[in-house]
């Protein structure tokens, strides 16, 4: 039986005046795969995932999620359909507890059921590691935390698809250990998109890996087709 496809791009572009950062984009991401898209710095990785995300406009082409086009929804359109994402920047609520700003995530959902709020914001700050630290300020965590953090309010959201971009940077080998284990049970229930420049990461995650340079797809496979490719190697992963 086919996978059905969740997230899906064709002829997607996105200029900055006279740079094309995205040319032409197709793209299908079918529903509780882990995908890694990876390429050199430059590569138009983050562009990209701020278009599917709402974050910036597309010059041309077309978004669809679920069947529905999103091209021109905002970004809290998107959210409200099922999409969670964190950036290389992290957009915590630094004045807030790490409670506070899990719990503002998962009330977006469940609304004025205190209960089942605390129940579940609790919950997400479990599933990283962050339970002990509810209580803090989350402008006072290690950068590690906050990247952690994010995640968290993402998982909140019980997205259909979590977008993760850059989210091992600032994290330690124990916890990049910890989150492999964490995408791997997050999987089971959410498709999750990766941009990362952590290898090992990848290869230890990905079903499939998008390769990206000079903002064009150069190749797509299994980890082993991509380790294997020779355009791949010379463009990124150094021969």
């Amino acid at each position: 039986m086919a996978a059905v496809t969740l997230l899906s791009t064709r002829d997607l572009c996105r200029h900055f005046g006279g740079l094309r950062a995205v040319r032409d984009v197709d793209f299908d991401l079918p529903q509780g795969e882990i995908r890694a898209l990876i390429g050199p710095n430059g590569a138009g990785k983050t562009t990209f995932v701020s278009m599917l995300c709402g974050r910036i406009p597309a010059s041309s082409g077309t978004i669809t999620f679920q069947g529905q086009d999103v091209t021109h929804l905002p970004a809290h359109k998107r959210i409200s359909l099922g999409m969670a994402y964190t950036f290389q920047i992290t957009s915590i609520f630094g004045n807030l507890t790490v409670y506070e700003n899990v719990a503002l995530a998962v009330q977006h959902r469940l609304g004025r059921d205190h209960a089942a709020l605390k129940r579940e914001t609790l919950g997400a700050l479990a599933r990283v590691g962050l339970k002990a630290r509810a209580e803090q300020v989350a402008g006072d965590l290690a950068y590690g935390h906050q990247r952690l953090l994010e995640i968290a309010m993402g998982l909140g959201q019980e997205p259909k698809l979590l977008i993760l971009d850059e989210p091992t940077q600032g994290l330690s080998d124990g916890e990049i250990e910890e989150f492999i284990a964490l995408i791997r049970e997050v999987s089971a229930n959410t498709t999750v998109l990766l941009i990362e420049h952590n290898i090992p990461v990848v290869m230890a995650l990905a079903d499939t890996i998008t390769v990206l340079n000079f903002g064009r797809i150069i190749a797509e496979g299994t980890p082993a087709e991509i380790r294997a490719n020779m355009h791949v190697q010379e463009a990124y992963l150094g021969g």
